[in-house]
């Protein structure tokens, strides 16, 4: 029986969606299973989230799963009322909770499981501040080392809120800002050494996490998670999610159109999968005929997804620079992509000319430069080769190209 497959929809994907990662699941499984606290390395739109929920939903028969979003939060009061938060639908554990913030939620003791949700975190949140957050935390997970079955706690874009912690302010990376995510990072260290067995660890993030503590030098801090590679899709893979697309919405492949798609793609990152399809399908729809032709894949690819969707997919990656790098370093980062992607690859003598005329040389050493590539890789924009750079992904170098090479000189 061929296999069907739904589009994704929203922000991540489970059960009869979810595609692709059966052996990154098993490898997962084993680790958790062994104790291990992991820390999920992938660039954005790689499906780490998806992965996450996918994994607790088959592992909660013998964990319990805690999916934490740090997305929104500024600071380790917040992550701490957000963890508590996540423990309400747990009946033994929030009524622990409730008993650690008795102080705070005692004014409503009585209807504190009839008002909302968002009430109740604004109680907590109002409870914690710069000089108790660490001791409740402490006591949180306590209260999880003590559950009927294991815990899998999984927090998602916590790089997003220990970047922000550490630029908070008008003056970037600053020392006091350094303590405060270091003092952060190392509570969650030493909680997840001290209940090492009982509570297992996942971290994850739309931007890298160890480039952003690598900044602040802080990298020591999460030298207890193993890191797991979260790579795109082989092409069999991508096609194969193309095909049970197709099998779902009736749409007929003609010549092998998936396998020219995925090619074209380059660098088989899920999402840029399901968009292209789902470019591929608006356009059957329209015309009122379900069947696509190879030689259709390029002009398709150039309309829509190097149109609006690829501009939107530039935006988001354009946007994530500045979560990186100063507003100084900016345009010599944003020089580096385009040349990269005019010429299709970048060569040290070129990379040091782009170093001489966007910044003095004393104010962008070698060192500097080479942490700038060193994210730039370790994020998805760019991949080493032998005598210098590439686009990983041919839509983002495509894309990116498009948007730039208009009124940019290329270097010879």
């Amino acid at each position: 029986m061929e296999k069907k497959l739904r589009q994704a929809q929203g922000n991540w994907v489970d059960g009869d969606r979810f595609w692709g990662r059966e052996n990154d699941l098993a490898i997962l499984t084993r680790m958790i299973d062994e104790g291990a606290h992991i820390s999920i390395v992938a660039q954005r739109r790689m499906g780490k989230t998806s992965l996450m929920k996918e994994l607790a939903g088959r592992l909660s028969d013998r964990y319990i799963c805690l999916y934490l979003d740090l997305q929104e939060e500024n600071a380790p009061a917040d992550a701490v009322a957000a963890l508590a938060m996540i423990l309400k639908p747990h009946e033994s554990l929030w009524r622990k909770t409730k008993a650690l913030f008795s102080n705070v939620l005692h004014a409503v003791s009585e209807t504190v499981e009839e008002i909302s949700v968002s009430d109740i975190g604004i109680k907590l949140r109002s409870g914690l501040d710069a000089g108790n957050w660490m001791d409740k935390g402490d006591e949180l997970f306590r209260i999880l080392s003590k559950s009927e079955k294991p815990v899998l706690l999984m927090i998602d874009e916590i790089p997003l809120m220990v970047n922000r912690m550490l630029r908070a302010g008008d003056e970037g990376i600053t020392k006091e800002n350094i303590t405060n995510v270091d003092r952060f990072m190392s509570w969650l260290r030493k909680n997840s050494i001290e209940h090492q067995g009982k509570i297992r660890i996942m971290l994850s993030g739309s931007i890298g996490l160890e480039p952003v503590l690598h900044q602040a030098g802080l990298s020591a801090v999460i030298n207890n998670y193993q890191p797991y590679d979260l790579k795109p899709w082989d092409f069999e893979t991508a096609a194969g999610c193309l095909r049970a697309l197709a099998n779902n919405y009736d749409i007929v492949f003609e010549d092998e159109a998936e396998l020219v798609m995925v090619e074209k793609l380059g660098c088989c990152i899920p999402h840029h999968v399901q968009i292209f399809f789902s470019s591929v399908y608006t356009m059957c729809m329209h015309r009122k005929n379900m069947r696509f032709r190879a030689d259709e894949v390029r002009d398709l690819y150039e309309s829509e997804m190097l149109g609006l969707r690829g501009h939107a997919e530039l935006t988001h990656y354009e946007e994530r620079l500045s979560l990186y790098f100063s507003k100084e370093r900016l345009p010599l980062v944003k020089a580096i992509l385009t040349e990269t992607a005019v010429s299709g690859f970048l060569t040290k003598p070129v990379l040091l000319e782009l170093r001489d005329e966007y910044t003095f040389q004393e104010n962008c050493p070698d060192d500097a430069l080479a942490e700038m590539l060193r994210i730039l890789q370790h994020d998805g924009y760019l991949a080493r080769k032998k005598e210098g750079y590439v686009y990983e992904s041919g839509l983002l170098r495509d894309c990116w190209k498009k948007a730039h090479e208009e009124f940019y000189t290329r270097r010879k």
